[in-house]
């Protein structure tokens, strides 16, 4: 045990760039990590010049600094109806290249307790600040122009354990957001009425206040998984929201027919409400076999 560079299978620092682009085109980084099941404590940094652009893959922003700061103890309880206590902080802050801070988040979740009996609670409190330099939108309509904003969320979340027949988690997110206020109610949960059967469900409910528009959004949706064999599955997720007023319906099949072959079969269904009449958006039917070869 002990600090050291790198971790988690990853290069202590590492430098990568492209001869074809500008003069500001590499990125690099550096992590100094101690993973531990007491003390999981890492820091990472990274500088993405402003012409970078990677050969394989993308980066969320360009020119910029990030930090990332986490510090997790996690206290295993010998007896009670506790068995863990994790507690949680997480900084982060990301700048241009000049030191300007363009967003910030500090997540601190001083309660997460797991029970004996697998259940959870979560309470966690998360200040953040976001710069933004061009509109953003952040639903149908609700635009938030360019300035500085702050705001502080919580959250509040309670979930039964996941080797119960029926195991079912709520998540509700509530606090400040660009100037107003968003309350977030997540509900996702799962029912196993036998070994090769399992349902399950998500919800999410967003209902906003913001100086510029109200947000109103509801994800509903739902998977059937059926395993016939080891070889044999079948899956069907159905999917509907408020903001494209839409119903998708995805259902794929794999069959193992050999050690070293896969067979899938992927059907797509969307249907979209245009003035209350249920119109085909589009179908899509996909095969792919896939073979391996080896020597």
């Amino acid at each position: 045990m002990g600090w050291h560079l790198g971790g988690r299978d990853q290069p202590p620092s590492e430098r990568v760039e492209r001869r074809d682009l500008g003069n500001d085109a590499t990125a690099h980084g550096l992590k100094i990590d101690y993973p531990n099941d007491l003390w999981d404590v890492f820091f990472t940094y990274k500088r993405i010049g402003r012409d970078f652009d990677p050969s394989l893959g993308f980066v969320p922003r360009r020119a910029v600094h990030t930090y990332n700061f986490r510090a997790d103890n996690r206290t295993r309880i010998a007896r009670g109806p506790f068995q863990q206590l994790v507690h949680e902080f997480g900084p982060s802050l990301t700048t241009n290249l000049s030191g300007e801070w363009e967003s910030y988040r500090v997540f601190f979740a001083p309660i997460n307790w797991r029970f004996r009996s697998g259940d959870r609670f979560e309470f966690n409190a998360n200040p953040t600040g976001e710069r933004l330099v061009e509109p953003f939108e952040v639903a149908d309509g609700v635009i938030i122009p360019p300035g500085s904003y702050h705001w502080r969320r919580y959250r509040l979340e309670a979930g039964t354990a996941q080797k119960r027949r029926l195991y079912t988690q709520v998540t509700w997110w509530f606090g400040g957001f660009y100037g107003g206020d968003l309350d977030q109610v997540i509900w996702t949960g799962a029912w196993n009425p036998t070994p090769l059967v399992t349902v399950e469900f998500t919800g999410e409910r967003n209902i906003g206040d913001l100086p510029t528009g109200r947000i109103n959004q509801t994800l509903t949706g739902t998977r059937l998984r059926v395993n016939i064999s080891p070889d044999l599955s079948v899956s069907s997720y159905v999917q509907y929201d408020t903001d494209s007023d839409s119903v998708g319906v995805n259902t794929r099949l794999r069959w193992t027919f050999l050690p070293v072959a896969d067979l899938f079969v992927v059907y797509n269904h969307n249907v979209r409400s245009l003035l209350e009449r249920w119109q085909l958006d589009n179908n899509q039917l996909l095969v792919k076999l896939q073979y391996t070869w080896r020597r």
